[in-house]
């Protein structure tokens, strides 16, 4: 790579940074080459760009992004994950996946800013995803109204069956 394409890559790497709503950092050391498919193509499902990264090239694209309190990581060999729009997402797929392979090590990461050490990761990654939490949303609001409707329709039905009861009350005195 020339001087020109690695300064263009360093300009798109932090724009990437300033779009992104984490960043995590880990260590791919001793991963092998069939393992980091496999979860590049996990974090590709959930939307997750995964890439290895110079550390010379990271920390001169996180100058000046929220991701610069993070530089003193930028050690050894780095991949950096990027969500765009679920920060749980990332979290969650890298979790899983250093649980059942111990050679990847999630260093730390940044959350809009607010750095993240690994402990705050695993929590992040127990969270209910962007989906669930609308899809929990969702339910609630559409709960209330059918709560009330349900209310309101039960109101006349019941003063039916009240009327219905005197009028058979009426008819046995009748008779």
């Amino acid at each position: 790579m020339d001087i020109e394409a690695k300064r263009q890559f360093v300009q798109q790497l932090r724009e990437r940074f300033e779009k992104s709503k984490i960043v995590i950092v880990t260590d791919y050391k001793g991963i092998g080459v069939g393992t980091m498919t496999e979860l590049r193509r996990k974090l590709r499902e959930a939307n997750v760009e995964y890439e290895v990264v110079k550390n010379t090239m990271l920390r001169l694209a996180s100058d000046g992004t929220g991701v610069a309190p993070i530089q003193g990581f930028f050690k050894g060999p780095n991949a950096i994950a990027l969500s765009y729009d679920d920060p749980v997402a990332p979290a969650k797929v890298l979790t899983e996946f250093a649980k059942a392979n111990e050679k990847l090590e999630i260093k730390i990461g940044v959350l809009n800013g607010k750095v993240l050490d690994l402990a705050s990761i695993k929590a992040l990654s127990s969270l209910p995803s962007r989906e669930e939490l609308l899809a929990t949303v969702l339910s609630a609001m559409i709960a209330v109204p059918t709560s009330l409707v349900r209310a309101l329709s039960d109101v006349p039905r019941r003063m039916l069956n009240v009327l219905q009861a005197i009028k058979e009350q009426k008819e046995k005195q009748a008779a």
